[in-house]
């Protein structure tokens, strides 16, 4: 196998701020654990900040390294690497982790392992009852350890474990496709997070950074529609646990489209961009420049191609 090696790259320029930043503009203000923001007392103390009183007059600093964030007047820093803490009605991408009694834990990659309840799936067939014990004694047939699925995140515990639901069709073991990670902060919130790309591949956006991409599925010699538009009387309920991929074969181009798409995801990760489907779909026709899908992994390349996205991104 070929082995090429790059050169490194120079550190971007830092700012380093001596004095109290200007909190009335739009700009980003990057800080570093210890670095002062303000001495102005009208603005209150957030997360990621403390209050040095130490200094004539008090002055608020950062506890953490990341992006100064104003609201009103509360003052807080967002860390640039954190783990995903959920909110409710969240659309997650996990992994099954351990089966235990009545539940599953799922790894979406926050502090602990979230919950999925037996109470909280649809059975096959979409069957409206009571779980029973037989139910119980098949759990590993609905979802086993090493599952991907999607689901949403319902409520939390009191000890902050997030309690998911895959009740909806649209929620359900993901089959056909690869596992992607990236920064939670970097995914959008849109109104869907399921998305069906022109090159022919699904990808569903988890908030929490995972993000699933596969071959698209045709139903009824059509393809799906985004969460919102999909009809879920046409969704065959037993394919839902299914463990097998589709009867057809995925063929060499579906599976370099899904590298593809994997590898244009991982390159607006590495450059720190934010993810959606419009930047994806920019980011894979500035791909097409080369053929080898190997290449997408070169630095240089990945600077290219998330610079002509987000060029296409600001001109759209």
């Amino acid at each position: 196998m070929q082995v090429s090696f790059s050169a490194p790259r120079a550190a971007p320029p830092v700012t380093v701020h001596h004095g109290d930043m200007d909190m009335d503009t739009d700009q980003t203000h990057i800080v570093t654990p210890g670095e002062s923001i303000t001495s102005d007392m009208q603005y209150m103390r957030g997360h990621g900040t403390r209050l040095d009183e130490s200094s004539d007059p008090p002055i608020l600093t950062s506890t953490l390294a990341g992006h100064v964030s104003r609201v009103n007047k509360l003052v807080s820093v967002k860390p640039l690497k954190a783990r995903y803490t959920g909110d409710i009605g969240d659309i997650v991408v996990g992994r099954i982790v351990d089966v235990g009694q009545k539940r599953w834990k799922v790894d979406i990659g926050s502090k602990g392992d979230a919950v999925l309840q037996l109470s909280s799936i649809n059975l096959p067939g979409g069957v409206q009852r009571r779980k029973l014990e037989s139910d119980e004694k098949q759990m590993r047939t609905f979802f086993a350890e090493g599952d991907v699925l999607v689901a949403e995140v319902q409520s939390f515990f009191a000890d902050g474990v997030c309690n998911l639901h895959t009740r909806s069709l649209n929620f359900c073991k993901l089959r056909n496709g690869s596992f992607v990670v990236v920064p939670p902060r970097l995914i959008q919130r849109t109104r869907s997070h399921f998305h069906s790309l022109p090159c022919g591949v699904d990808v569903i956006l988890g908030l929490n950074g995972y993000v699933w991409v596969s071959k698209t599925v045709r139903k009824g010699g059509r393809h799906n529609e985004t969460k919102v538009g999909l009809d879920e009387d046409a969704v065959d309920a037993e394919m839902v646990y299914s463990n097998k991929n589709e009867a057809s074969a995925i063929n060499k181009d579906e599976r370099l489209a899904v590298a593809r798409v994997c590898n244009c995801i991982a390159a607006l990760a590495h450059e720190f961009k934010y993810i959606n489907d419009t930047i994806i779909v920019y980011a894979y026709e500035a791909s097409l420049a080369y053929p080898d899908v190997q290449d997408l992994l070169k630095l240089n390349v990945m600077e290219h191609i998330t610079r002509e996205a987000y060029e296409q991104m600001k001109n759209a």
